[in-house]
C-alpha cells in the first residue's frame, strides 16, 4: 500500500515492488491528477501520524487534534520511522523539497524541543535529516538540530567548529 502511494527509484522493504524510473517520475510530476492524489496521500499519512498540513503552498505543518494518541503510536512502533523516511524521499522525488524541510523540522522540534517523540529522535537525526535534497536546507536543519540537542557535546551529525560559525 505505502509503496504504491510513495514510490521511489530504489528498492524498499518490499522486494516485489518495482523501483520507479526517471521517466515515470517525470510523467507523474507532469500530471495534475497524479500530483493531486499524491498530496491527498501525503495528508492521509500525516493525519495517521497526528500531523496536519497547514499550507499546501509552503508545506507548513502543525500538530493535528489527535496528535497525542498518534504520537503514542509513533513512539511505540518503530516501523513507522521507515515509512516516514520513505515518504520524505518520495517528497524529494516528486519535487516537494519544501515539504521535506517542514516535515523534518517538525520531527526535530517534537523530538529535541518538545520531547514528545523520544523514540523517533534517532531516526529523525540519522535518517530524516539526510533525505533533504537541498544541501543548504539540510545544513540549516543540522544547525537547528545542533542548537537544540542536549548535551550539545554529544552531537555527531556535523562538525562542531563549523556549526558554531554557521549563519
Amino acid at each position: 500500500f505505502l509503496f504504491r502511494l510513495f514510490p521511489l527509484r530504489e528498492h524498499g522493504m518490499n522486494w516485489r515492488a518495482r523501483p520507479l524510473t526517471c521517466q515515470e517520475i517525470q510523467a507523474f510530476r507532469k500530471s495534475k491528477e497524479v500530483m493531486d492524489r499524491f498530496i491527498r496521500a501525503y495528508k492521509l499519512m500525516l493525519g495517521f501520524y497526528g500531523i496536519s498540513l497547514v499550507d499546501e503552498e509552503t508545506g507548513e505543518l502543525e500538530r493535528a487534534e489527535n496528535w497525542c494518541e498518534r504520537f503514542e503510536n509513533l513512539n511505540r512502533f518503530s516501523h513507522n520511522n521507515l515509512r516516514i523516511t520513505r515518504i520524505l524521499k518520495c517528497l524529494g522525488e516528486m519535487g516537494y523539497e519544501n515539504y521535506q524541510v517542514h516535515l523534518v523540522k517538525f520531527f526535530l522540534t517534537e523530538t529535541l524541543i518538545e520531547e514528545t517523540l523520544p523514540n523517533v529522535k534517532r531516526s529523525a537525526l540519522d535518517y530524516f535529516l539526510f533525505t533533504v535534497r537541498s544541501k543548504e536546507k539540510r545544513r540549516e536543519l543540522i544547525h537547528y538540530a545542533w542548537q537544540h540537542f542536549k548535551p550539545r557535546s554529544s552531537f555527531v551529525w556535523g562538525p562542531h567548529d563549523k556549526l558554531r560559525k554557521y549563519r
